[in-house]
Parts: structure tokens; sequence; C-alpha cells
């Protein structure tokens, strides 16, 4: 099997990356945060011509019907320039959880207009969930996916009351959702809200997962950049084998993480019976390499690291606060543990990938 990445996926990954680099400048992202809401509308838009919002719906609602794997270099080119706007979280785990709805068909005609809204940018969806209770930029949603134990909830703004929180990530703008659960605005419960809201965290864990991925190469490069320009003793810093050695150790975690995104991507699509390690695998790897990549990039940038007025700074606490979203490091070693403690665990390379990988799929889940 050919588990690269097709030549419209690279190409789709390129185009979104280079709108990115030349529109969210280190400039306006410092503007967000001077705004009222801490978004730009103009950006906004531009991704929802791009298909961003419409990628993951499905074809019968107005979307591209693609799947995650086509997506998740997109979230790491997001993640890369730093984008405050949430359309990575909104595509992924909100469409992501509205197209679950369909499947189990809860509130069909409901949910098909809304994707095709969101596809078409006309609705905004948000999620919280029980793990991640706190969602960013809930605010602006016209729309917002809540958890009540098992029960699952579609909510429209007007019935939400807001309040505000500071994030290290002066980007974020979360807010804590004080709301009264109905029998209206339940979309499903039991084992099947169970079930998904279970989907919907090793979703939001691999976005999370892609964008710390993003960050940790752009602190590198950043890093870089710097080392190779910032001389001391008539030589560039970057000359130094102690400054190598920095960044060498965050370019093998890079390399070492890749793959384990990648492939849970993959995981969440043909057998989500096995996406709960292969996301946490996922999430634990990229999480370190941009914890690493924050502090050594700080480290290379000396004093002005720590500054607010370095560029870099930007990077780092993004990437502090994704490594705990949607589960610290500490929860997603826990869930590795236990698959591979589990007595029918499928190990070794027969079941990595193919048919055997898909056709054992809901037996180790069992």
């Amino acid at each position: 099997m050919d588990f690269t990445f097709t030549d419209d996926q690279l190409a789709f990954r390129d185009s979104v990356q280079s709108m990115l680099e030349n529109e969210v400048t280190t400039t306006s992202i410092r503007e967000r945060w001077a705004s009222d809401t801490g978004e730009n509308a103009d950006m906004l838009n531009t991704l929802n011509e791009m298909g961003m919002n419409s990628l993951l719906v499905p074809e019968a609602c107005g979307g591209l019907g693609m799947d995650l794997v086509d997506f998740v270099l997109l979230a790491e080119a997001c993640g890369k320039a730093a984008l405050p706007e949430s359309i990575v979280e909104d595509a992924v785990v909100a469409g992501g959880l509205l197209a679950d709805l369909l499947v189990v068909g809860k509130n069909t005609d409901q949910v098909q207009e809304l994707l095709g809204a969101m596809a078409s940018g006309e609705a905004r969806v948000g999620c919280a969930h029980i793990i991640n209770p706190y969602s960013n930029f809930a605010q602006q949603k016209d729309w917002m996916l809540l958890a009540n134990g098992n029960d699952v909830h579609l909510v429209p703004n007007s019935e939400l009351k807001f309040t505000a929180l500071k994030s290290v990530d002066p980007s974020r703008r979360l807010q804590k959702i004080d709301w009264t659960p109905s029998r209206k605005t339940r979309v499903a419960d039991g084992e099947v809200g169970a079930g998904l809201q279970r989907a919907t965290l090793n979703r939001g864990a691999l976005a999370a997962a892609a964008q710390l991925l993003g960050l940790a190469q752009a602190m590198v490069q950043q890093a870089v950049d710097y080392s190779s320009t910032r001389e001391q003793f008539g030589k560039a810093i970057g000359t130094n084998q102690a400054v190598k050695h920095l960044m060498a150790d965050c370019a093998v975690q890079i390399e070492f993480a890749k793959p384990a995104v990648y492939r849970a991507a993959y995981t969440v699509g043909v057998a989500p019976q096995r996406a709960d390690w292969a996301v946490s695998h996922a999430k634990t790897a990229a999480g370190a390499a941009a914890e690493l990549s924050a502090r050594n990039a700080t480290q290379v940038h000396g004093a002005m690291g720590y500054t607010w007025e370095c560029d870099l700074h930007i990077w780092v606490k993004r990437a502090w606060a994704l490594a705990k979203e949607w589960g610290d490091a500490g929860f997603h070693k826990n869930r590795i543990h236990e698959w591979l403690l589990q007595p029918n665990a499928l190990l070794g390379p027969e079941f990595t990938f193919g048919k055997r990988y898909i056709d054992n799929s809901e037996s180790a889940a069992a």
C-alpha cells in the first residue's frame, strides 16, 4: 500500500500554507489581540473560499466529502502559521460530530441543514467536551455542541451565557459556557452519545496534534534563522556545535512525531475502534516535539527569547496551550498503556495497516 500523500493533497497544503505565510503576519496576529473578537473577518472568508469549512462536510450536504488524511496537512499548516482563527477545531471537531450525528440518524434534517450552512460559511458551530470544557471563540459561534453526561446537545448561541477566561496564549478567546440542558436541544444520549463524545475527543486531540507539529517546525525554523544571523566573537552562533545539537534534537522529535500524526488521521477514518491509542500516540509525540522546540528555540534566542517583543513567544504560548488541550501528556500516555496491556491487543507489523488492520479492529475493541 502507498501511504505517501497525493500530489493533490500536497498542492492543497502548499496553496493554504502560502496564503497563510503572506496574510498571517506577526503584526496581524498582534492586531487581533487588541480587537473585540480576536479574529480577522477577511481571513475567515478567505479560508472558507479555499474550502476549509467544506472539506470534511459530506457531499450530500454541499461539502467536498473528503477525510482527515486530506485535512491533516492543512491543520499542520495552520499550526505553522500560528493561525488565531479556530478553523481547524470547527471543521474537524464540530463538523465531525455533526457528520457522525447523520450516520447514527439523529436529528437528520436539522443536522444536514447545519452542515450545509457550515460548508458555505453561513453558520459557525463550536464544540465543548468534558475534557475540554472551555471552548475557543465560543461566543462567535452560531451553535454549540455541548455534553451533559452521555448526552450530546445542539444549542443555539442565544440560549448560552458566556464568561471570558484568560489563556496563556493571547490569541485564544476561551469562554466558560453556562446553559440549561433540555429535551429540545438533546440530539443523542445513552451509548450512542457516549460513543460520539469518545470520537469527538479523538478528533480534537488529532487536530491539536497536527497543529503542534506545525508549531514545532515553525519554532525550529525561527531559531535556525536567528542563529544564522546573530553573531558572537565574529561568527554566527549557529556555527557552534551546542546550538546545532539543540536544533538537531528538535528535528529528530519532529520526524518521529510526523508519522504518528499522519497514521492517527488514517486510523480515525478507517478503523475508529483503534483510534484511541493511535491518537494518543500522535498527541503525545507531537506535544513532546513542540514543547522541546519551544524550550530549545527560546534558549537559542537567549534572553530576548523570553520577552514580549520577540515574536517567538506567539508560537511558544500556542504550543503550551495546545499541549494541554484535549488531554495532556499524562492522560494520553494512560490511554496508550491501557491499550497495550489489554490481553487481546493487536500488536506487531501485520496489524499496523492494511486489510487485517481494518478487519480486526472491531474484535480488538471488544
